[in-house]
């Protein structure tokens, strides 16, 4: 087989529908945009618009707030953090930091800071720095024997 003999899987492509060529194309004179009206002009974008009607978005009640400046933080489970401490990618013996998590790859970014919730079993005995975590992680960790220490971030707001 040479280069100039590649040819598509007969029926692979199809022809674009040429608009407004003639009446032979079937596609010809209007379009298929019809007779008149907005919607047979160019330029038109309408996307939810009811012909002046209220729009649905706009007659449905509006509930809830989102904090403009709330925090997003990088969750962790302590059943993943026990599982990279038994498979040798972090070490239980140093500290567990924010930054010993990303560079394991247990954690993508920091974001606002790293949250560890108690979901798993803890059995190594741990000591972790994060900047959050839920009451029940910090006593599963104190059970095992470790702690975790939960930092506040430098006051700059």
């Amino acid at each position: 087989m040479k280069l100039h003999e590649l040819r598509d899987n007969p029926g692979a492509t199809k022809k674009r529908m040429r608009v407004g060529r003639g009446p032979g194309s079937g596609k010809g004179k209007m379009g298929g945009r019809g007779i008149k009206g907005q919607k047979s002009r160019s330029g038109v974008a309408i996307n939810g618009y009811e012909g002046g009607q209220m729009p649905l978005y706009q007659r449905l009640p509006k509930r809830g707030f989102n904090k403009p400046n709330r925090k997003a933080f990088a969750v962790v489970n302590l059943g993943l953090i026990q599982k990279f401490v038994d498979s040798k990618k972090l070490d239980a013996s140093a500290a567990i930091t924010e930054d010993a998590l990303i560079e394991s790859g247990l954690v993508r970014r920091k974001l606002d800071g790293i949250r560890v919730l108690a979901k798993g079993e803890v059995t190594a005995k741990l000591n972790i720095e994060v900047t959050g975590a839920s009451k029940a992680a910090v006593d599963a960790v104190a059970k095992a024997g470790g702690s975790l220490t939960v930092k506040t971030a430098p006051a700059a707001e």
